[in-house]
């Protein structure tokens, strides 16, 4: 009870020197005021009383200050010595307001000198407990130095005997766990220390006892994760298929650190530096920033690269990455300390998304720029077609970040198209950029067809790259995106080319095998059948020998082809023979005159649009 009464009389000098403020006479006025209520506090205030009592102190503490062994490792000791610091800590809080007087003033520097030296002192023992392999009497296993293995491996599986070679870990598959990176008797000792030094002041000199070492943690977990350090300059510099496997590894490692490493680190700042709420936010950023930032610049290396288009695919698994983990990017940075590295989160998806869209524009470039005269041999399918119909229809894998994507940004203009495609405007930002793409690719195919001579090849290159076009955009989400409207229309673009190909082609040859039914002299009409069958020899002589080398890439439409030649012309030359026979002086001697029959037609027939190899798909 006395100790209790003191305490309160201490109280209430405070509250009254506070009143009183800072004046030459302050201490001499307060004991005044309590000579007379009590003299246990002038004994106390007094300047024996205040030596006395730092005397004791600096005996206590000293000789643990002067302790070669680490105080922690003797559990008696080590709350011995947090008692003391305690006491020490409440006389200079205490003696503070009375720093105007001489003798007390001079009491106070040496309780502050011995405050630092304690200070230091729980610093030392502060890093030593969180050295690796530290434990506190009371721990039952683990410490710093037990780092996770992310793996369902057996532990010997990938460790090598060489000291020098750090493990690579193995995938991981379950994100929720949360490791402890110390054992509980640890990180209740390094509690009681922070408690002491935060209370006391001395909070940078926790944050450098603790920071270092868990910023190593962080970075030896991502080392053995397989990410390596690199600047944005030396991602740019790698070579495509170096950096697709840093990619890989990055996926991997970005996952582990925001699932795992950095929710486990915010747990441990928050038991040790419980009731500092402040202090613990400071400590998780310091700890966290390094690894963080290094993994946020990879993608931001990533979102400012190149814009080839083979590298959307990983592009895009960079931007769904950060994406899927921005959850997780609010939770763990949502204090005042850790804002700006979640805002520079936010501004790096943002940029891949920018990238993602600055890809599509560098196809457009690439299908703009292709060359108009670089037809194919006979009329087949050119590369750009394919290349563009395959990235698409890959790309289109991905269609609900790309809707995303597109979303974020204006969709281009569509005054330049085709009336018909208008209706486009209305629909998805992607879906109308995939139409702008189809409407260059068409310009350029259209450009391309010019470069053959004979209209009837331009037909066959058209038909051949439109049909590839529309086989490429039915049943997968390219289709969906472009519309069963889009596809009918080009469908019937495919038709269209192949009555152009008919009409060009194949007109003047069954025009030949009209027979002029006005004639009524036998000799003045055999002259003419003879005439017309010399013709009708050379010009099918001359349109298989061209087109035997002409290509029609896809077996069913080459087939359709070749019926509906077929279907046209042998009526034709079958009713042109039948007249043949029918003539006086060319009946008899069919045989001197006929170099075909109708099976023989038939036969060449087949053997057109077989093209080279180089020609087809």
């Amino acid at each position: 009870m006395a100790e209790n009464g003191e305490e309160k009389l201490i109280a209430v000098a405070r509250h009254i020197a506070k009143t009183l403020g800072h004046t030459n006479t302050m201490t001499e006025d307060i004991l005044r005021i309590f000579s007379n209520f009590d003299g246990r506090l002038r004994e106390k205030l007094s300047d024996d009383g205040v030596k006395q009592t730092l005397n004791s102190l600096d005996r206590k503490i000293s000789c643990f200050i002067s302790a070669d062994a680490t105080i922690w490792s003797n559990s008696a000791d080590f709350y011995s010595f947090l008692d003391s610091v305690d006491q020490l800590t409440a006389a200079v809080r205490e003696w503070t307001p009375l720093a105007d007087d001489k003798n007390i003033s001079s009491s106070l520097d040496r309780a502050e000198d011995l405050l630092q030296r304690s200070m230091f002192r729980l610093e030392d023992e502060f890093r030593a407990l969180m050295e690796p392999g530290a434990k506190s009497p009371d721990s039952t296993g683990g410490g710093a130095a037990h780092h996770p293995d992310y793996s369902d491996e057996d532990d010997d599986a990938s460790v090598e005997d060489d000291d020098n070679c750090v493990p690579v870990a193995q995938p991981v598959t379950d994100y929720d766990v949360v490791v402890d990176a110390l054992p509980a008797g640890t990180i209740g000792d390094l509690h009681e220390i922070a408690k002491r030094m935060v209370a006391a002041g001395y909070v940078n000199e926790c944050s450098q006892a603790f920071s270092p070492w868990r910023k190593e943690f962080l970075e030896e977990s991502l080392s053995r994760l397989g990410l390596q350090k690199l600047s944005i300059d030396e991602v740019n510099r790698m070579k495509w298929t170096q950096l697709e496997d840093e990619i890989e590894k990055w996926i991997k490692a970005i996952n582990v650190a925001l699932r795992i490493l950095f929710p486990s680190e915010r747990s441990l700042c928050d038991r040790i530096f419980l009731g500092f709420s402040s202090a613990a936010d400071l400590n998780f950023m310091e700890v966290c920033r390094g690894s963080t930032i290094q993994l946020l610049n990879f993608a931001d290396a990533v979102a400012i690269g190149s814009r080839s288009p083979e590298r959307l695919f990983k592009v895009l698994d960079v931007y769904e990455t950060v994406r899927d983990l921005m959850p997780e990017f609010e939770l763990i940075f949502s204090d005042q300390h850790s804002l700006s590295l979640r805002n520079e989160a936010i501004a790096i998806w943002k940029r891949l998304g920018e990238a993602i869209r600055g890809i599509f524009m560098e196809l457009e470039n690439l299908i703009r720029r292709d060359p108009a005269k670089s037809a194919v041999p006979g009329g087949g399918l050119h590369p750009i077609t394919r290349y563009v119909m395959n990235y698409l229809r890959a790309a289109c894998r991905s269609r609900l970040t790309l809707e995303q994507v597109f979303e974020e940004s204006v969709a281009p203009s569509v005054d330049c198209r085709d009336g018909d495609d208008k209706a486009l405007s209305s629909s998805s930002s992607l879906g109308v950029e995939m139409a702008w793409i189809m409407e260059m690719l068409e310009c350029n195919l259209e450009a391309k067809s010019k470069a053959y001579r004979e209209a009837a090849l331009c037909s066959v290159f058209l038909m051949n790259n439109w049909r590839y076009i529309v086989q490429k955009v039915k049943d997968n989400e390219l289709g969906t995106l472009l519309g069963d409207d889009w596809i009918r229309k080009r469908t019937a673009k495919v038709r269209q080319y192949h009555a152009n190909y008919q009409r060009s082609s194949w007109s003047k040859v069954l025009g030949v095998l009209k027979v002029d039914s006005n004639s009524t002299s036998p000799s003045g009409a055999s002259k003419s059948l003879k005439e017309k069958l010399k013709l009708f020899n050379s010009y099918f002589e001359e349109i298989c020998k061209t087109q035997s080398s002409w290509v029609i890439f896809d077996e069913q439409l080459r087939e359709e082809l070749r019926i509906s030649v077929s279907g046209n012309l042998l009526p034709a030359y079958r009713s042109f023979i039948g007249r043949l026979h029918a003539a006086p002086d060319i009946g008899k001697h069919m045989d001197r005159h006929v170099r075909y029959s109708v099976e023989d037609i038939e036969a060449r027939i087949s053997m057109l649009f077989q093209g080279t190899s180089s020609g087809r798909r």
